[in-house]
């Protein structure tokens, strides 16, 4: 059995997505696959694989009640494996709960994922992870998210969906519209990693502190989100690129990155998903990816190689 999943950014209403805005995301046509061999001894093997094929971190559960036998993490980066396979756990348990049947056999597992993106691009190696591991086990990935984790969601229906979609919360219900968003400018626009994985959990955090001010602020970024749906050309979309920065920056009180890191640029810059981090867009042309390069930045994806 194979499962795969796509990855994600959120072009616009990034924070405000939580609280009903209606926000453009679209999935990339990188994500993480999960496959799945059935063995007889009655144990879960797990192994999780980077983009270039190296297993970085490896743990073996016994079934049927998940117990965690032994855990490897291997990276140079700060967590543990311990860390690691108990939010592993996590996820199984709540999907257990939710499908008492998963799981629940007297023979085992062999588990591999793969990630076709380097793991600190921020693109959804968990949201991938989790909508995977609902598909296998049959149960919501949304109910799976939110009894795991937090979060607006929108991750786990770019993982869902082959094409650009509108998502908000209504009441704590995910809707997603597919939509038809292909710009013909599209030559025009870039993603450049900023090189560093920014914790969304941060910003979320940053973000709850001014909240009740934020939800004031959501019709006009429905209303930006529409405007750059129908944007005609990378003119049109530098207007809007303007006015959404400007508005994300006095609900979080952080300055926007073209105005910190790049205000000498010809082009416009945004922010995606949690500011601070992994990628931006930016339009531009010929000489953009010769001035981000200038800036040390050398990871910059032109639309098409990015978007799904």
């Amino acid at each position: 059995m194979q499962y795969y999943s796509n990855g994600k950014l959120l072009l616009t209403g990034e924070y405000v997505v939580l609280d009903g805005a209606t926000s453009l995301a679209v999935p990339t046509k990188f994500g993480q696959d999960l496959v799945v061999e059935p063995i007889k001894e009655p144990q879960l093997i797990w192994g999780s694989f980077t983009h270039t094929g190296e297993c970085w971190f490896e743990a073996s559960f016994d079934l049927p009640k998940l117990r965690l036998t032994s855990a490897t993490f291997n990276s140079n980066k700060e967590g543990s494996a311990e860390f690691i396979a108990e939010t592993l756990c996590d996820i199984l348990h709540e999907a257990k709960e939710l499908n008492p049947d998963f799981l629940n056999t007297n023979h085992g597992y062999i588990v591999k994922t793969n990630l076709t993106f380097p793991q600190n691009w921020g693109l959804g190696s968990s949201s991938t992870l989790i909508n995977n591991i609902a598909t296998w086990a049959n149960v919501n990935p949304f109910t799976l998210l939110w009894n795991a984790f937090s979060g607006s969601g929108y991750d786990i229906a770019c993982a869902k969906h082959n094409s650009p979609i509108l998502y908000q919360l209504k009441e704590k219900q995910p809707f997603v519209e597919e939509i038809n968003f292909n710009p013909s400018f599209s030559k025009e626009l870039f993603f450049v990693y900023l090189n560093q994985k920014q914790n969304s959990r941060e910003g979320i955090t940053l973000y709850k502190k001014h909240k009740e001010e934020a939800k004031t602020l959501i019709p006009e970024i429905d209303n930006l989100t529409q405007e750059f749906l129908n944007a005609g050309t990378s003119k049109d979309l530098n207007k809007i690129i303007i006015e959404h920065e400007k508005l994300i920056s006095s609900i979080i009180k952080l300055k926007p990155i073209k105005e910190t890191r790049f205000p000498d640029y010809f082009g416009e810059v945004k922010s995606l998903g949690a500011w601070g981090g992994d990628f931006i867009l930016a339009t531009g042309n010929e000489d953009t990816i010769n001035y981000f390069q200038q800036k040390g930045f050398n990871t910059i994806l032109s639309y098409k190689e990015m978007i799904l």
